[in-house]
């Protein structure tokens, strides 16, 4: 595997930058040496721990931006990986993250790849036309032809080295991306939301097609597509709604949101890409636990009733004159936030330049507030890229430290950038991976599509170069032991457009978390922070022994000497007692 050069590999943060605020020349990510799999690299609170370079037939040496080869969304099940790309997928084994291991290719041309998984079914987003429902390499020329594939395919992969196409399902705008939504009272079925953004397919190509205008009912524009997916059947899946979440509930108009661009000029004076109109949505984030999906509409962010999966019903909608396209949406994992992405310059843009304002394709933060959207602040990537790097925000997932919102997020050739959201109006960086540009001379595609956590490290999905493997680490704004917390948080599978509900097991991991946290406030007397540490210490030590049912009193006496009136101390006797209850169920 080839070796990519590093430089400032211990490089130290330069303090919490504002939200708001671009670093200075001081940062280890500026003037990162360029190249296509010998960039240099720069890091803080993130250790690569491997890399691995995509596959042959996956890259075009002589152009490795091309679009047609770009690797995309990523999902995982179990000790796999599953990333995309515009011309197939491949999966790696991850079980050894320092070693992922490439199992399986599949050539399926059609772009862009969209990756979820649930069980033994994989889908995946096609919307080009040279996408075949055979995944042919021929492609499917002509106005009307009847092999063209865009839509949703399903394979079946429970033999993982052997994956099946089981069912594709053609939708007429095809599938830039889709949300796997589940719902609780009808377990024998997935449903599908399908976000299709390219031209409208003719009704002589696919039946109830119409590019028509928004007053024409059945017109294939201003609507998503919901899929259902029988578990039992997954070949009979279909298209069973399209629901309009775009309506005006006043006149009925199914435009009545977004219906014209914004001033293209920015009140800055700056040359400024206006807000397109919203006929359709980028993505939407479902998180069935809860009910609620938020939605990146092109013009607008939604909260969307997602308690019927196959009616979806909009609860509210906002605009942003500094957004220039709604792109993705991340919840908090109590609900009560979203962070919208701004996908200014479609990412083929470079969009981070010192020149451009940090509201301009960044995140907008979100409280929820009865049921309302409610703006608290932007976050955008705090250093400067350039011009020869498409930079813009992008995908990420929550990183599950307990106590604190945290998100790990791509930003292209900006790079992975790791931040709190905690106070919604007050966002900060706290760690970061970059790489040189692509190219030193012209803007090439490349950088991080996809950046998310799963069961205790950090995957990316690098566009131009392949994947990469992460672990956070220790540093003045994340503690050793919220990490190892975050890790006791696994799951069988996880999607990030299908957000799951993170709990924690009652764990020493995490006391000692919530311990770090109760320090950080200053608000812990020192003679009782220092019985805690002693007594937790000593409680471990004697888990597995004799002396278990010590261990158990020590943790619930030393709960005592906490102020509960105090929100970190409060948390904190409460996993002392959670864990003493833990360990006296214990065989």
């Amino acid at each position: 595997m080839r070796k990519i050069g590093v430089v400032a590999a211990g490089a130290v943060l330069v303090g919490l930058l504002p939200a708001t605020a671009m670093a200075d020349d001081a940062d280890p990510r500026t003037g990162l040496g360029a190249g296509w799999l010998d960039a240099q690299q720069a890091s803080q609170g993130l250790e690569l721990l491997a890399h691995r370079d995509k596959p042959e037939g996956f890259y075009q040496a002589s152009s490795p931006g091309n679009s047609s080869f770009a690797n995309s969304d990523m999902a995982f099940s179990g000790k796999y990986a599953f990333v995309g790309n515009f011309t197939g997928f491949n999966i790696y084994d991850i079980s050894t993250p320092s070693n992922p291991v490439l199992t399986t290719s599949v050539v399926c041309p059609g772009g862009q790849g969209d990756l979820s998984v649930y069980g033994n079914l994989l889908f995946m987003s096609v919307e080009e036309t040279r996408g075949r429902i055979d995944c042919g390499t021929q492609g499917a020329s002509g106005t009307v032809n009847p092999d063209r594939f865009r839509g949703v395919r399903i394979f079946d992969v429970s033999d993982i080295s052997r994956p099946v196409q089981v069912a594709a399902v053609q939708t007429c705008r095809g599938s830039h991306t889709h949300t796997l939504v589940t719902g609780k009272n009808d377990p024998d079925n997935v449903y599908v939301y399908v976000q299709g953004t390219a031209s409208v397919r003719s009704g002589s190509e696919l039946a109830g097609c119409a590019n028509t205008a928004a007053t024409d009912p059945n017109t294939s524009q201003w609507r998503i597509e919901v899929i259902k997916v029988p578990l039992a059947a997954p070949q009979t899946a279909a298209v069973v709604s399209t629901p309009r979440l775009f309506t005006d509930p006043e006149t009925g108009a199914i435009n009545g949101l977004q219906n014209a661009p914004q001033s293209p000029q920015h009140p800055s004076g700056s040359s400024w890409s206006p807000s397109p109109v919203t006929t359709h949505c980028h993505d939407i984030t479902a998180y069935p636990e809860i009910g609620l999906a938020a939605g990146a509409c092109a013009g607008n962010g939604l909260l969307i009733d997602i308690s019927d999966p196959a009616n979806p019903k909009r609860l509210d909608a906002v605009t942003d004159p500094n957004f220039a396209y709604w792109h993705s949406a991340t919840f908090n994992n109590d609900g009560t936030k979203v962070v919208f992405t701004d996908e200014w310059g479609g990412g083929t843009g470079a969009r981070c330049r010192v020149t451009d304002e940090p509201s301009w394709g960044a995140d907008a933060i979100f409280d929820i507030v009865d049921g309302k959207l409610k703006f608290r602040s932007y976050y955008k990537l705090p250093v400067p890229q350039t011009n020869q790097e498409n930079c813009v925000a992008h995908n990420g997932s929550l990183v599950p430290v307990p106590g604190r919102d945290i998100m790990v997020q791509a930003w292209y050739q900006g790079g992975v950038s790791v931040f709190d959201f905690t106070d919604s109006a007050n966002p900060h960086e706290i760690a970061y991976f970059d790489r040189g540009p692509v190219s030193a001379t012209s803007l090439l595609l490349g950088g991080f599509w996809s950046a998310y956590y799963y069961n205790g490290n950090v995957y990316g999905s690098e566009i131009a170069r392949g994947i990469d493997a992460f672990k956070l680490t220790a540093s003045q704004h994340l503690d050793q032991a919220e990490i190892d917390a975050a890790a006791t948080a696994t799951f069988d599978r996880f999607n990030t457009q299908q957000q799951p509900r993170v709990t924690w097991p009652a764990s020493f991991p995490l006391v000692r978390a919530y311990y770090a946290q109760a320090l950080r406030t200053g608000t812990m007397k020192k003679n009782t922070a220092d019985n805690i540490q002693k007594f937790v210490d000593r409680a471990e030590q004697f888990t597995n022994g004799p002396q278990k049912n010590a261990a158990v009193a020590q943790l619930r006496a030393v709960s005592h000497q906490l102020d509960t009136s105090v929100k970190a101390q409060a948390t904190l006797a409460k996993a002392l007692n959670d864990l003493a209850d833990a360990l006296s169920l214990k065989a």
